[in-house]
C-alpha cells in the first residue's frame, strides 16, 4: 500500500518544493524551468516535474507555453489589480464564515503562525511574504469549502509572487499585526468586524506594494499634449 503512495507524494513534494522555490524568489520572475535540470536536481521523473508545473501553471505561478516550455509567470501591474481585487472579495467570505465558529485549537493554530510571521517579520525577506499568504491559506481551509480553499489558495500564491516582484521595501509591514485583530474578531464571532478588518488588511497589502490604485484616462487626455508637440488640432 505504501509503495502505492510513493509517486503520489513525490509528485506532492516536488510541487511544494517549486512553489516555495518560486515564492521565496529563488527562482526569478521570467526564469525558464527546464524539466531535465529540475528533474535531475530533485531525483524525480520530468513526468513529476511536469505534473508539478501544470499544478503551479493554474495558480498562476508558472506560464506554459507551446514549444518555448516553461518558465516562472511574471504578471504585470494591471493582472495584480485584478488578483487583489478577486482576492479582496474572496477573503470577505472567509472571514464571515469563520467568525463565530472557530475552534480553540484552531485560534491556537493561528497564533502559532502568528509567532513564525513574527520571527520572520525582523529580515522582511521573501520567507515573510510565504508565511503571510500561508496564513490565509490557514483560514479558508479552516471554513471546510473546498472550493473557497481552491480559489483562495490560487489568488494568494499568486498575490505572493506580486509582492515579491513589486513590493518595498518593509512592505509587509503592519501585516502581522493585522492578522492578531483578525483572529481577535472571528474569536469574538464578530462577522462584520471580521469581514472588514480582512478586506482593510489586504487593501494595506496593496497600498504598501508598488501597486498604485486604477486610473482610467480617456484616451484623447492621454494623446493631447502629443497632438500640441507636433502642431496637431485635436477636435
Amino acid at each position: 500500500m505504501g509503495e502505492k503512495r510513493t509517486p503520489v507524494l513525490r509528485a506532492e513534494s516536488v510541487y511544494r518544493a517549486l512553489r516555495r522555490a518560486i515564492i521565496e524568489q529563488a527562482l526569478k520572475p521570467g526564469m525558464k524551468l527546464p524539466e531535465d535540470s529540475i528533474g535531475e536536481q530533485l531525483g524525480v521523473s520530468r513526468t513529476l516535474v511536469r505534473e508539478a508545473f501544470g499544478r503551479l501553471a493554474v495558480e498562476g505561478l508558472v506560464e506554459l507555453k507551446p514549444n518555448r516550455g516553461a518558465s516562472v509567470a511574471y504578471p504585470t501591474l494591471e493582472e495584480a489589480r485584478d488578483v487583489f481585487e478577486v482576492r479582496r472579495g474572496l477573503e470577505r467570505l472567509v472571514a464571515e464564515s469563520l467568525a463565530g465558529r472557530i475552534t480553540p485549537s484552531q485560534v491556537a493554530e493561528l497564533e502559532a503562525h502568528v509567532r513564525q510571521e513574527e520571527k520572520a517579520h525582523e529580515q522582511d525577506g521573501p520567507e515573510s511574504i510565504r508565511l503571510s499568504g500561508e496564513f490565509h491559506i490557514k483560514l479558508a481551509k479552516m471554513t471546510g469549502n473546498a472550493l473557497l480553499l481552491r480559489y483562495v489558495q490560487e489568488a494568494s500564491s499568486r498575490c505572493s509572487l506580486i509582492l515579491a516582484i513589486y513590493g518595498r521595501p518593509h512592505s509587509t509591514e503592519c501585516a502581522v499585526s493585522e492578522h492578531r485583530q483578525l483572529i481577535d474578531a472571528l474569536r469574538a464571532g464578530d462577522a462584520a468586524r471580521a469581514a472588514d478588518l480582512m478586506d482593510h488588511h489586504l487593501r494595506a497589502v496593496v497600498t504598501r506594494a508598488l501597486l498604485t490604485p486604477r486610473i482610467e484616462r480617456d484616451i484623447r487626455d492621454v494623446l493631447a499634449p502629443y497632438a500640441l508637440s507636433e502642431g496637431l488640432n485635436p477636435s
